[in-house]
């Protein structure tokens, strides 16, 4: 059976393998090379299981052990050109991976088939995975957006299992401390999807056909899981919780356990 284990999900580190104990892919790798072993272990998951990362883009909560992943085990770096070619020239992947640009392209790696999607964000290039496992299930994750196009709806339409991004509740944000700068970046078109934004999205999504939902890269300051998922479920008082659909946010820091779809 598929499934997904967020390890990592937060504005400070963030990464998801995708997988089971005999192989399996990362979707980022935004904690130390130390803290994602540990994840890892904890989910009974060798680190041998992992035969490549996929990078959304460069900002440093989902690459910030990369170097380290790189350069202990060698193993291939997916993602987009720009990004990977700005991660090569930084350091921040070891000369001995190989590096592939998969855009335009569908990849087949560790049994499952992955393919990227273009998301509005504030770096050089971003995008989030779309995969089909080998028990023809498909996921998506989608984080690290600041507003749904119709390239992401489209990837993310037909997914059993969708990790979308919640990241701040509007009031919490402009409530706090943040200054008028940053809360403008996230605020903005290329910044960081709402909770109200995903509770929008996420009621598109139940109407196709997607039944588990993992609300991920939630702020640590301006959010909290129990105000993303009360804001995201009470949108979708036509559905019934546990029949027509599953939910929940993804943890800081994994605990041990999976999401089966």
């Amino acid at each position: 059976m598929a499934r997904i284990y967020p390890l990592f999900s937060s504005s400070k580190a963030n990464s998801t393998f995708i997988g089971n104990e005999r192989a399996g892919i990362l979707i980022d790798c935004g904690a130390s090379f130390k803290r994602l072993s540990a994840a890892l272990e904890l989910n009974n998951i060798p680190l041998s299981a992992v035969q490549a990362v996929f990078i959304t883009h460069e900002h440093s909560d989902h690459v910030a052990g990369l170097s380290m992943l790189t350069k202990k085990t060698g193993i291939p770096v997916y993602g987009q050109k720009r990004t990977l070619q700005r991660l090569y020239d930084t350091g921040k992947i070891a000369p001995s991976s190989h590096v592939i640009d998969m855009e335009k392209l569908s990849i087949e790696c560790a049994g499952s088939e992955i393919s990227c999607f273009n998301t509005p964000h504030d770096t050089i290039q971003s995008c989030g995975y779309r995969i089909h496992t080998n028990d023809d299930k498909f996921c998506a994750v989608c984080t690290d957006l600041g507003h749904i196009t119709p390239e992401v709806d489209n990837a993310l339409s037909g997914c059993r299992l969708v990790l979308i991004e919640a990241n701040y509740d509007e009031n919490m944000l402009r409530q706090g401390p943040y200054p008028l700068y940053l809360k403008e970046r996230i605020l903005s078109p290329n910044g960081h999807l709402s909770n109200d934004d995903c509770a929008v999205q996420v009621g598109k999504l139940i109407e196709r056909g997607t039944t588990h939902f993992i609300l991920g890269h939630l702020s640590q300051d301006n959010n909290r899981p129990h105000i993303a998922e009360q804001t995201v479920k009470s949108s979708l008082s036509q559905y019934t919780f546990g029949k027509d659909y599953l939910m929940g946010a993804a943890p800081v820091e994994t605990k041990g356990g999976a999401v089966i779809f």
